[in-house]
């Protein structure tokens, strides 16, 4: 977490834009010249587009965020995944311009294939360089950690799995006498912070100081900063995010002021914001679009086999815990909003014979991409629950409320994974709970994508679902 605050701005992460930037205008211009079609301005102009949607695309899904430690593999499918983004985003622009019959067809498939690849190389060439630098020991770090708790043994094997780092982890210093003349993670206790601060030549044998004591002891802490003070070793501090449950937190500052979002999600990014505003938009339109005659025979339907409007409107919290007025095709002979409001059961007798048809398909689901449409809710995230359930778990399940820091979803993480329908037990809501907290904290484009290509393939239809 420590290096996460500068982490966007350093040497290498700017390297990466610059190059992800380039590729696709090189490996254009080279299938280009080697397929014998002229560089026109049409074909300059796709490279450069094609070059800046890349950047753009791996900023949202997370190509240059927390990529120390992050293996080969699993940085390289978030940059499949953002060319992917940007070749959508290109198809989207010449079927709006209808311009795509100006270009090669065996240049541009070359061009999908060709540029990941060499994203793919330079990056393994990148690393390798690294990687066998510093195992000669180029600009490697020595370093010692204060604290042999839980966060120092982590950092000392986050140190060493990650060698492109350069740091090496050589000693602990510890208060607790019986992890003297111990080792974790290879790593030896050789001695206690007092022996720690009674040499006065430790800049010689380190050039980095971890400081990863619990919070607890902050006067340890000041005792150790003020001695270290009096030398030029590079001294860092890392809080114990294990006690206080911060390990999903983000380091921002306020002028020049660090803080810690305890509890936050990408999507408070005004470039995420507007990224997850556009997706909802342009989903929801194309899907209204495609939907509107089942819109149509469902309405219809609704109407000749039973009493009542076609449309029911209940209250929910949505976003920051404000209420919306959600929309469904009307499942139920009754229109249960306000006060206790049991949830649907198996064999429910409110649910008329359509309806429960309707619900077993979620087809009762689709007037809410209106409610996206207009901005109350999103195609991904938290399913919004009846008031009454919102106030009666919230007293029972710690972090409850989370779940409205984003705006409330058609489908999410915890449905694709089965907690869909009824929630007849605490365990089961507390499950979804959790399912949805994992997508606000790790929120991309390509998740939300891949939590709608699951919904199509086995979200529709749920046994669990009455």
């Amino acid at each position: 977490m420590a290096d996460h605050v500068k982490e966007s701005t350093s040497f290498t992460v700017w390297l990466h834009r610059f190059l992800d930037a380039i590729v696709p205008v090189v490996v254009l211009y080279l299938l280009m010249a080697l397929y014998g079609v002229p560089w026109s301005e049409k074909y300059q102009v796709l490279a450069i587009l094609g070059g800046l949607l890349l950047v753009i695309f791996c900023q949202g899904t997370g190509v240059y965020s927390q990529w120390r430690g992050r293996t080969l593999f699993a940085g390289f499918k978030l940059v499949v995944q953002a060319w992917a983004l940007t070749w959508l985003a290109l198809l989207a622009i010449a079927f709006a311009f209808k311009d795509s019959s100006h270009f090669s067809r065996l240049v541009i498939a070359s061009w999908a294939f060709a540029v990941p690849a060499l994203l793919y190389l330079y990056r393994l060439v990148y690393r390798g360089i690294m990687g066998y630098l510093r195992t000669k020991g180029w600009h490697n770090s020595r370093v010692a950690i204060i604290g042999a708790g839980d966060l120092g043994q982590r950092l000392a094997q986050t140190l060493q799995d990650a060698k492109l780092l350069g740091y090496t982890p050589v000693a602990f210093f510890d208060y607790d006498e019986a992890k003297q003349n111990q080792s974790y993670s290879g790593v030896p206790v050789k001695g206690t912070i007092e022996d720690f601060l009674a040499k006065k030549h430790y800049a010689n044998e380190f050039d980095e100081i971890y400081i990863t004591l619990p919070l607890r002891a902050e006067e340890k802490i000041k005792e150790i900063l003020n001695c270290l003070s009096d030398s030029t070793v590079t001294v860092k501090f890392i809080p114990d995010c294990f006690a206080f449950d911060l390990l999903h937190s983000r380091i921002t500052d306020l002028g020049g002021i660090p803080i810690i979002s305890v509890y936050d999600s990408p999507l408070n990014n005004l470039t995420n914001k507007f990224f997850k505003r556009s997706e909802d938009i342009f989903l929801s339109l194309l899907i209204l679009i495609i939907i509107s005659p089942a819109l149509i025979l469902i309405a219809a339907a609704i109407k000749l086999t039973s009493r009542g409007p076609v449309l029911f409107k209940q209250k929910r919290y949505g976003l920051n815990g404000r209420e919306i007025w959600v929309w469904k095709f009307r499942s139920m002979s009754v229109m249960e909003n306000e006060g206790d409001v049991p949830q649907a059961q198996k064999n429910d007798p409110r649910i008329t014979a359509l309806g429960g048809f309707l619900r077993k398909t979620s087809l009762d689901e689709l007037p809410q991409f209106f409610n996206t449409l207009t901005g109350r809710m999103s195609i991904v995230g938290p399913r919004p629950h009846a008031k009454a359930h919102n106030e009666e778990y919230r007293q029972l399940i710690p972090k409850y409320m989370l779940r409205h820091i984003v705006k409330p979803g058609i489908t999410g993480w915890a449905q694709i994974n089965g907690l869909r329908g009824e929630t007849d037990t605490l365990d089961k809501m507390d499950k979804r709970v959790q399912f949805d907290l994992y997508y606000i904290d790790n929120w991309s484009i390509w998740l939300d994508i891949k939590i709608i290509l699951l919904t199509i393939v086995k979200g529709f239809i749920n046994k669990n679902a009455y």
